[in-house]
Order: structure tokens, then C-alpha cells, then sequence
């Protein structure tokens, strides 16, 4: 290729082992199921994604990036206008990192990196600085840790059909006897059930829901006592001490983000 492409396909079977396409997208775009053979590291130099794939939901903020591995079925969802940098990454150079999908922290060092291999040519040359710049970009994504941005979805029916009303009404306090009369099952049932097939207590999924729902909104520029008062929050006090024990800091200070590039 001797222009960068935009289209993903271009980058899946070159040489290079870590291969970088900037790709920007208008608000509200989607983009539908797909896979591909190389790994993806999705950065959001500015604006919100949402990436599902058939286990769960994953919420990217600005300046976070989203790892899916080789192959993984997923869909995206721009919340905002989104300015997005993935790396492509070779199957084989992707063997040591994550085999599960996770959002995570973008240092400084690993944010330049990104950038910085969105300049150099999409086929470097062994030696070069853009296979430095990849040899690095590979060294840094090791040793990011995940954040708590994942959202598992249940597979048995009945408890997915609980999981759709806590979504569609979620700032509501809706009582576990209440789900588990509509899911057709004792509360206790619910509660085991639940636990199996999320990996997560009831009550902590309900929270990560209301967060995912959170970023979303803060990131459209909604006020944070508007969106505590929505997600079911006494204060928009206790908003905040949920969202800084969940990231250790402040909705603003969160996304306070440079916008360059």
C-alpha cells in the first residue's frame, strides 16, 4: 500500500507484524459484527466507543483503548464523534498478550507510541524506526492492566431478559424478588444463576451497568447531577465517590483529556 488506508482489510496480511490505520467516525456511527485474523488495539484519541461482542460490552473512553484478540466477532458503536488509532497486530506477535477482550489504561509513553506509528509507513522496513516503534508498542501493551469497563451478558435466556430491564431502566432501584418473579425463578436462584454465568454478584453488574451508562452521558457533556439523578443516585456527592473509587478520579478530571492528533 503506498497510502494509508482506511479500510481494514488492507492490513491484515503485510509483512510487518504491528501494522497502524487512523480511522475518524461521526457521531452515533456503527460499525456491524466482524472479525478479523490479526489482533486489534482500538485507541480513542477523542470520543466514547462501545465494542460488543456475543459475551459482553465493553465502554472505551477518551484516551483508553480496547484490546481484542485475533479473530474475536465484535461490533462498534460511536457514542460522540470518535477519533480512533488501531493497531493491527499479527496473530503470532499477539500470542503472549490477553486472550480475552479488556479495556485498558493508555500510559503517556504508550499513547505516543500509537501516534507515533501512524506516521511512519505501513511497510517499514526491518531495523527502522517504525519497527522499533512496533517492537516497543508490543513491549508496553504487555504490561497495561485492564480497567473495570467490561459489562458481561448472561447466555441463559431468562437471565438476559432481566439484564434487558435493568438497561432500559436503569436508574430504577428494581428489587431482586421483583427481576426474579419477571425472570420466572426464586431470588436466590437468580442470585446463583446470575453469579455463574457473569462471574459477577447481581448487584456489582448492576453497578458496572449504571457506570458504562455514565461514561456514556458524561462523555455527550451532560451535567454530573443530571446523570446521578438518572442513574438512581442519592447526591450527585455519592455519584462522584462511586466514579473516583472506580478510576480515583473526578468525572471532570477523568475526561480532561488532550485532544491533539
Amino acid at each position: 500500500m503506498s497510502a494509508r488506508s482506511t479500510n481494514a482489510e488492507d492490513y491484515q496480511r503485510i509483512r510487518p507484524a504491528v501494522a497502524a490505520m487512523p480511522k475518524d467516525f461521526a457521531p452515533g456511527e456503527t460499525v456491524r459484527p466482524h472479525r478479523h485474523e490479526r489482533a486489534q488495539l482500538l485507541f480513542a484519541v477523542r470520543g466514547v466507543m462501545q465494542v460488543t461482542t456475543p459475551v459482553g460490552t465493553w465502554i472505551v473512553p477518551p484516551q483508553r483503548a480496547v484490546w481484542v484478540p485475533p479473530a474475536t466477532e465484535h461490533a462498534l458503536r460511536m457514542i460522540g464523534a470518535v477519533a480512533m488509532r488501531t493497531l493491527y497486530i499479527a496473530p503470532a506477535a499477539a500470542a503472549g498478550l490477553p486472550a480475552q477482550c479488556q479495556v485498558i489504561e493508555v500510559s503517556p509513553l504508550l499513547r505516543e507510541l500509537i501516534l507515533a506509528a501512524m506516521e511512519e509507513p505501513v511497510d517499514y522496513p526491518p531495523g527502522s524506526r517504525g519497527a522499533l516503534i512496533a517492537q516497543l508498542l508490543l513491549h508496553e501493551i504487555e504490561g497495561v492492566g485492564a480497567l473495570p469497563l467490561h459489562l458481561p451478558m448472561p447466555q441463559e435466556q431468562r437471565l438476559r431478559r432481566v439484564c434487558r430491564l435493568v438497561l432500559e431502566r436503569i436508574g430504577a432501584d428494581l428489587g431482586l424478588e421483583t427481576l426474579a418473579a419477571e425472570a420466572g425463578m426464586s431470588s436466590r436462584s437468580l442470585a446463583r444463576l446470575f453469579l455463574r454465568e457473569t462471574g459477577m454478584g447481581f448487584q456489582a453488574w448492576r453497578q458496572q451497568a449504571r457506570l458504562a451508562e455514565a461514561l456514556k452521558r458524561l462523555s455527550e457533556g451532560q451535567p454530573v447531577a443530571l446523570v446521578a439523578a438518572d442513574l438512581g443516585y442519592a447526591s450527585p456527592a455519592a455519584f462522584t465517590a462511586m466514579f473516583r473509587r472506580s478510576f480515583g478520579t473526578t468525572p471532570s478530571r477523568y475526561f480532561a483529556q488532550p485532544l491533539r492528533r
